[in-house]
């Protein structure tokens, strides 16, 4: 928690030279497919979360019966 400090001391103009250094690393054809890369693994994330709470629901009915 001590280590996220920083991010507190971000202002627009680090975070316009942040955005500016991520575009001239990756390019502006690269972006748009990491995004997509991460959107998609947050969704399978989401997923896998829904698929562990549905299968704990139906354990505890199951045993509540």
């Amino acid at each position: 928690m001590h280590n996220l400090l920083f991010l507190q001391n971000l202002g627009t103009g680090e975070i316009i030279i942040i955005a500016l250094v991520v575009l001239l690393l990756f390019g502006g054809k690269k972006i748009p497919e990491l995004m997509r890369s991460l959107g998609k693994g947050v969704k399978s994330f989401k997923d896998g979360l829904a698929d562990v709470e549905k299968e704990l629901k139906d354990d505890s009915d199951k045993d509540g019966q």
